[in-house]
């Protein structure tokens, strides 16, 4: 897994590492790998090479609700990792704001629909 673009890292305030995120979801680091490899969740290489997952993706002790469903659409569209985080917080001022905060306030169907259209 190669590291992520120094501009795309910088678009994420707070980031957490997969242990950070096991404690915050209350489940196993094994758990939190898994849904990595499920595509429920998304995690990048940072500069000092840990793989990590924005805080902005949970929710209290959950996944933001719609987060899995809209990483699904991106990755069906042929997006990467990196290609999908820079999507999910690059602003958008239709939405306004970025596809995350509009996924944070439950605006989950709208964002799906923007990501929907990256396919056509």
């Amino acid at each position: 897994m190669a590291q992520i673009d120094p501009v795309a890292d910088a678009l994420v305030a707070e980031w957490l590492s997969l242990s950070e995120v096991a404690v915050a979801l209350n489940i196993p680091t094994s758990r939190v790998k898994q849904l990595l490899r499920d595509r429920k969740l998304l995690a990048v290489v940072r500069p000092g090479g840990q793989r990590s997952v924005p805080a902005a993706f949970l929710d209290g002790g959950q996944i933001v609700k719609g987060l899995c469903g809209t990483l699904t659409v991106l990755f069906d569209c042929g997006f990467d990792e990196e290609e999908a985080l820079r999507w999910l917080f690059t602003a958008d001022e239709t939405l306004p704001g970025t596809p995350i905060e509009a996924l944070c306030k439950h605006r989950g169907t709208e964002v799906n629909r923007r990501a929907q259209a990256l396919a056509f």
